[in-house]
C-alpha cells in the first residue's frame, strides 16, 4: 500500500494533467482529498516519526488545497498542491533549526542513534541547504502555476523538481561519503 501511495504522490502532476483532460477539477479534488487522508495514515513510518508533526501539517495542507479546488471547481488548488507540500516541509525543516535537533540530525539518528557530536553542525548545515532548496522549489512551482501553461507546470512539478531534489540528495550523499572517508 505504501508503494502505491508513493507512486501516486510522485506521479501527482502527471495524474492531474491527464485527469483534467477527462474530469472536472471538483472530482479530482475529491480524489486528492482521499489520497491525502490515506497517505497521512499509511505513510507514518520512521521518517514521519522523526519529523514530528509533519504528517498532520501535510494532512491539513492537502485537505485545504483539495477543498479550494472542490468548492471553486478550479485547477488552482490542484496546481498549488506541490508548492503547499513543499512549504510544509520548509516550515518543519526551518522550525527544527530553531528547536533542535535539526531534521537532518533526526533522520541521521534513525541510521545511527549514537551520532557523534561532531556531526551535529554538519546536519544543521544540510538542513539549511534543504531549506534553501525548498524556497527555490516553492518559487519555481508558484511561477509555473501563475505564469505558465499546465504542460510546463506538469513538466516542472512532475519531473524537473524531482531531478533537482535527487541531485541535491545525491550530491550531499557523495560529499558526505568523501568527507567521511578522508576524515
Amino acid at each position: 500500500m505504501k508503494t502505491i501511495i508513493a507512486m501516486v504522490v510522485i506521479l501527482y502532476p502527471i495524474a492531474i494533467y491527464f485527469g483534467l483532460q477527462h474530469f472536472e477539477p471538483k472530482l479530482i479534488a475529491l480524489l486528492l482529498a482521499a489520497l491525502v487522508v490515506i497517505r497521512s495514515f499509511v505513510a507514518r513510518g520512521k521518517l514521519f516519526q522523526a519529523i514530528k508533526g509533519l504528517w498532520i501539517v501535510v494532512l491539513f495542507a492537502g485537505l485545504a488545497i483539495a477543498s479550494l479546488s472542490y468548492f471553486l471547481n478550479s485547477t488552482l488548488g490542484l496546481q498549488l498542491y506541490p508548492a503547499i507540500i513543499t512549504t510544509s516541509f520548509l516550515a518543519v525543516f526551518g522550525y527544527s533549526l530553531y528547536s533542535p535537533p535539526s531534521i537532518i540530525e533526526r533522520i541521521a539518528r534513525i541510521q545511527d542513534p549514537d551520532l557523534p557530536a561532531a556531526a551535529i553542525p554538519y546536519t544543521t548545515k544540510v538542513t539549511k541547504i534543504w531549506c534553501l532548496f525548498f524556497i527555490f522549489n516553492i518559487l519555481a512551482s508558484l511561477y509555473t502555476v501563475f505564469f505558465t501553461t499546465i504542460e510546463i507546470w506538469t513538466l516542472y512539478n512532475g519531473l524537473i523538481s524531482y531531478v533537482l531534489m535527487g541531485t541535491l540528495f545525491l550530491a550531499e550523499f557523495i560529499y558526505r561519503k568523501l568527507v567521511h572517508q578522508a576524515g
